[in-house]
């Protein structure tokens, strides 16, 4: 794997351990990080060693505070509309890549998740939360339209348009509380336990078929934009019918 200076990712018996590495900044997406998302992206999509990855934020300070301002701030509002639009367009694809690799991904989220971090949150599998977990889709409070990289798409999907929308609308922070009632996050554990109750998730994964977890992603997918139950029902079928055939081959092939 290359190695960054804005991620850290290491790989340790088939879990992928994906860092925002920016503490002084709150883990603030720079357009380096956005970069080295996209290369990191690629040969996650191309691994075969790589079954799970958690995906957390160093420093004792949060998550991810989004956005870093103070570095784009000059660069990209003062720039021309087809330069704001393409970064625009580029930041906000990384959120389709973390859904197009293969490894399902466990966010592993402390205090503040606002803006992109919140994204990095929607945009993963599993979301692990500690007490002190917050969140925000921050874009409407800094004078942007409050629909942004992905968050129109996924908040809706993850906990009804109802309460989606009045995030979306206000800018308020949804609190660790009101994350586990809603079904936003699928756990909440004190922060200490965090790291160890991803592994132990990430552990049990790591055991099932390597095919079986990129078709249950891919099946998810597809699913968070079917529009009925015959479509759902199909994807289902045939990733199922896929992986009864590769299980087959491969005990035919281990037999021979």
């Amino acid at each position: 794997m290359t190695e960054y200076k804005t991620i850290i990712f290491e790989e340790k018996e088939g879990v992928g351990f994906l860092t925002l590495n920016r503490p002084k900044s709150l883990n603030a997406i720079s357009l380096e990080m956005i970069e080295e998302f996209e290369v990191l992206f690629r040969e996650l999509e191309e691994s075969e060693t790589v079954r799970v990855v958690i995906l957390s934020g160093a420093g004792e300070k949060g998550f991810c505070a989004g956005l870093d301002m103070k570095e784009s701030a000059t660069r990209l509002f003062g720039a021309t509309p087809p330069v704001i639009y393409k970064w625009q367009t580029r930041f906000s694809r990384i959120y389709y890549m973390m859904r197009r690799i293969p490894q399902p991904i466990i966010a592993v989220i402390h205090w503040a998740a606002s803006g992109g971090g919140f994204s990095f949150a929607m945009a993963s599998d599993i979301r692990i939360i500690s007490p002190d977990a917050r969140f925000n889709a921050a874009y409407i409070n800094i004078g942007l339209g409050g629909a942004d990289l992905s968050s129109s798409y996924f908040l809706p999907k993850l906990i009804g348009s109802g309460r989606a929308n009045e995030f979306l609308l206000t800018g308020n922070f949804m609190s660790a509380e009101e994350a586990m009632s809603l079904g936003f996050a699928s756990r909440m554990v004190e922060r200490d336990a965090l790291m160890d109750t991803a592994r132990e998730i990430a552990g049990t994964m790591v055991e099932k078929s390597s095919l079986g977890l990129k078709m249950t992603k891919e099946a998810i997918n597809q699913n968070l934009g079917v529009s009925s139950l015959e479509q759902a029902l199909h994807i289902e079928n045939r990733n199922q019918a896929f992986m009864i055939t590769a299980m087959k081959v491969d005990s035919l092939e281990g037999g021979g």
